[in-house]
């Protein structure tokens, strides 16, 4: 099928209804992915224990602080592929692409090497109790071997977005996503290999997705097309890509690194409530994502229009993410909250389980739109070229903040209420001066187009 069939013009006609087709399929893929740990989560707690969901669930701040700095450049890749395609500059876009895919590879083997040292330090100081501790370590050190795979999918997808193509990712991962499944299956139930076998499961799954992304570029039409013989890295490129994508990179690891504070406060209530927390957070990661979803199209969006030089659509793709983003996060958030204990119950029949994590629900899920909020301002700012300011914005706003409320708030009443309303309340706060930021970034994008007679 050609590339036409997939092309999205982000450029041209009504906002909404494309912002809409883009974004579904990509909900659909994160919804996928996520299923890759949910079906862990899941197959542990069923068959292998609450020691073993703890083990598997405990370990998702960890991963994401040593893999987000990495990722931020799958950021600046969807930025920069985006720029150099709404300019119709087809020798950048080549440039863009060949210095992404080889980045991907690099920092895949490179995460390896991080993960295998430094996973049981980190989980030694982030208090994981000891019957949790010893799984967790074998959990994650498998994890990080399937890296390269992971680093390609995310680097390649990014570029297929650049282009409007969401519905190639949707299907790779359909069927890396089946055979995650089944292999859990097989390797906890038949060959009862617990963590260890949902690890390996999740890898080889992460592999058969990474090379059907690569194979779908290597056979694409236009200024995308992948040469896998002639990978390289761009300097220029890369450092372009690196300006837009490391500052997102270091605010999600320094995200994760408050999120390893508070999961090392969870730690404390022991492994029934890690337990319960875990199977929450898997629950609602399915709300975030799909809030992601709209995030991801802002970037995109914004990206190609303002390489476009068409900064009358900003406002347009702005207040259109706006309104899917609050619809979905509230539709979601309250559907989670009414379903909660049945929800729940999918991970573990345990009622305390459950009622730990119902708790977790009510304080994050519900107001979880806040957060789709902060980042659709976050993807406006991107998606214009400014990657310094919602970094120290955001930074601010949620990490310290939360740094801040355990150290004061939470150390005087600690129990998980105080520990979640710090989330809704560092949403909103972030959102007010991401959107102030904005203001003032779009008169200086508007100035720069009629100075340069675009």
């Amino acid at each position: 099928m050609s590339r036409k069939s997939y092309h999205l013009d982000m450029c041209n006609g009504p906002v909404l209804p494309r912002v809409i087709a883009f974004s579904l399929p990509l909900m659909l893929s994160g919804c996928l992915q996520l299923l890759f740990n949910a079906a862990d989560v899941i197959v542990v707690g069923r068959f292998a224990g609450k020691e073993s969901l703890a083990a598997v669930g405990s370990t998702s701040a960890l991963t994401n602080l040593l893999i987000n700095l990495f990722i931020g450049l799958s950021i600046g890749t969807n930025v920069v592929v985006g720029h150099t395609l709404g300019s119709e500059d087809a020798e950048g876009t080549k440039d863009n692409v060949h210095t992404a895919i080889s980045v991907s590879i690099l920092s895949g083997f490179a995460l390896i090497g991080i993960g295998i040292i430094f996973t049981k330090p980190l989980l030694t100081w982030m208090g994981a109790p000891a019957d949790v501790l010893g799984k967790a370590a074998v959990y994650l050190k498998i994890i990080f071997i399937g890296m390269p795979a992971t680093m390609v999918y995310n680097f390649g997808s990014a570029i297929l977005r650049a282009t409007g193509d969401t519905k190639r990712p949707l299907f790779f991962l359909s069927i890396a996503g089946v055979v995650n499944v089944i292999l859990n299956l097989f390797f906890v139930i038949a060959l009862h290999m617990d963590v260890a076998g949902v690890a390996l499961a999740t890898i080889l799954s992460q592999c058969i997705s990474a090379v059907l992304i690569l194979l779908c570029l290597s056979k694409i039409e236009g200024p995308c097309r992948l040469n896998l013989k002639k990978l390289y890295i761009h300097p220029a490129r890369l450092r372009r890509m690196m300006q837009i994508g490391l500052p997102a990179g270091i605010q999600s690891s320094l995200f994760s690194f408050s999120n390893v504070l508070i999961q090392s406060s969870i730690n404390s209530f022991g492994s029934v409530v890690i337990a319960g927390n875990s199977a929450a957070a898997s629950v609602e990661q399915f709300v975030y994502i799909s809030m992601n979803a709209v995030h991801q199209a802002t970037v995109s969006f914004v990206s190609q229009n303002t390489g476009a030089r068409k900064p009358e659509r900003i406002n347009q793709i702005l207040f259109s993410c706006l309104g899917l983003v609050t619809g979905i996060g509230l539709l979601l958030g309250i559907g989670v909250n009414l379903f909660a204990a049945p929800l729940l119950a999918i991970y573990s029949p345990d009622p305390l389980v459950i009622a730990a994590g119902s708790t977790r629900l009510l304080w994050i899920s519900l107001p979880y739109f806040l957060c789709g909020v902060m980042e659709i301002f976050m993807g406006v700012m991107r998606g214009l070229g400014y990657a310094i300011t919602p970094m120290i914005v955001s930074l601010m706003g949620i990490c310290l903040f939360r740094v801040i409320w355990l150290v004061t708030i939470f150390a005087w009443m600690p129990t998980q209420e105080i520990l979640f309303i710090s989330y809704p309340i560092t949403w909103f706060l972030t959102a007010s001066i991401h959107a102030m930021t904005y203001l003032y970034a779009r008169k200086r994008h508007a100035l720069f187009c009629q100075t340069t007679g675009t």
